[in-house]
């Protein structure tokens, strides 16, 4: 049995419910609802608070049908909870957020202009989502690398972010930066194009990319040849990544670990306009909060879907953040569902750093968030 269905055989999924939340939360007690201090070190207890929210996340997971990975990081402290946080999963678009990364090393390097004109052409479109291929004309489209690493954000773009990615090095430029940045956890696909067709189970042709060809092509295979792509990709995605390793990430960022200051702030602000998943995580936030995310979708065979994502900063009124990763490598679930569990973290995240503040805990734990005392 693959550690995936071990997973999955362990627990009864059923769909989320506040009360199935609220009943792991209150296996955490609490003498007081007096502020609370997080533990700035390895080796400290875990404070309630902390222990609630981990409660939490885990009843979201155990309570979800489809396999699912969850990891929340305190940018602050550093102190992280995750169920099934070292596990790949499949990325799908939000791998763009590292094209992004890389991107914006190359500028800050003085390697890679964002504002020199560039020219996308017909040659440079891809497969599925691409807004920007109904603007390209003979002649193509004129824009900069700065641009389409936006559209590419925020739009989810697949022409855009390989584009961006082959102007910045290529795949491997990515996997140099993983590295030299110390990122771990993360895998880097081969491009847009070679990802999809090898979950399809076909070789990439550019005709592909035109008057649905893609789709003639990948229709045209025995259902047994595309569902055994398909498993291959799930059980192991070659653009996998894990939670932990996304949260780290995340959290590193909004530190300034990673980039100047200035493309930090261009890039979390970027990704704070994002269009796509309006009801993922950014369905959980309440007034006052904001979320930077990025999300990733993944193809569907037989009402499965492989990879359904969202993952980001979310950060309080105070300026608190917090890196979140809800990751889905497989699921039947109706969309409902995947974006309850999405906000459902949302909503613990808040609740935990209202509880920092004294906040009451026992509304805390029951699941409850809302103003502060």
């Amino acid at each position: 049995m693959s550690t995936a269905s071990m997973r999955s055989s362990r627990v009864a999924r059923r769909p989320l419910t506040a009360a199935a939340i609220a009943m792991a939360s209150l296996c955490v007690t609490t003498a007081s609802a007096q502020p609370l201090r997080l533990p700035q070190s390895l080796g400290v207890a875990e404070s309630d608070a902390q222990r609630a929210l981990a409660a939490q996340v885990r009843a979201i997971a155990e309570n979800f049908n489809g396999d699912i990975g969850i990891a929340v990081q305190d940018v602050e402290t550093g102190w992280t909870t995750a169920f099934d946080g070292d596990t790949f999963f499949p990325q799908q678009s939000v791998s763009k957020f590292w094209v992004a990364l890389t991107a914006l090393d190359k500028a800050d390097r003085g390697e890679l202009s964002l504002t020199a004109p560039v020219t996308v052409t017909k040659a440079d479109i891809t497969l599925f989502h691409q807004p920007i291929a109904a603007q390209i004309g003979a002649n193509g489209y004129s824009t900069t690398i700065g641009d389409l690493m936006t559209r590419a954000l925020q739009q989810s773009d697949n022409t855009c972010n390989d584009f961006v990615l082959w102007k910045a090095g290529g795949p491997n430029a990515v996997r140099s930066f993983l590295r030299e940045k110390g990122i771990e956890g993360i895998r880097f696909g081969p491009g847009e194009r070679l990802l999809q067709s090898q979950i399809a189970g076909i070789e990439w042709q550019q005709s592909y990319a035109y008057n649905g060809g893609f789709y003639r092509a990948r229709d045209a295979l025995p259902l047994t040849q595309r569902r055994a792509a398909f498993e291959r990709y799930i059980a192991n995605p070659m653009d996998g990544a894990t939670p932990r390793g996304i949260v780290q990430a995340l959290a590193r960022l909004k530190r300034g670990e990673l980039l100047s200051p200035a493309s930090t702030q261009r890039l979390l602000s970027i990704m704070s306009h994002t269009k796509t998943g309006p009801q993922r995580l950014k369905g959980g936030l309440q007034a006052g909060w904001t979320l930077s995310h990025k999300t990733g979708t993944g193809q569907v065979l037989g009402g499965v879907q492989a990879g359904y994502n969202d993952i980001g900063l979310v950060t309080g009124p105070d300026g608190r953040s917090y890196a979140m990763a809800v990751m889905i490598r497989r699921t039947s679930a109706p969309l409902p569902q995947r974006m309850a569990a999405m906000q459902a973290t949302v909503r613990a995240v808040i609740g935990y750093d209202q509880a920092r503040d004294g906040y009451d805990m026992a509304r805390f734990r029951s699941g409850e968030t809302g103003g502060r005392r």
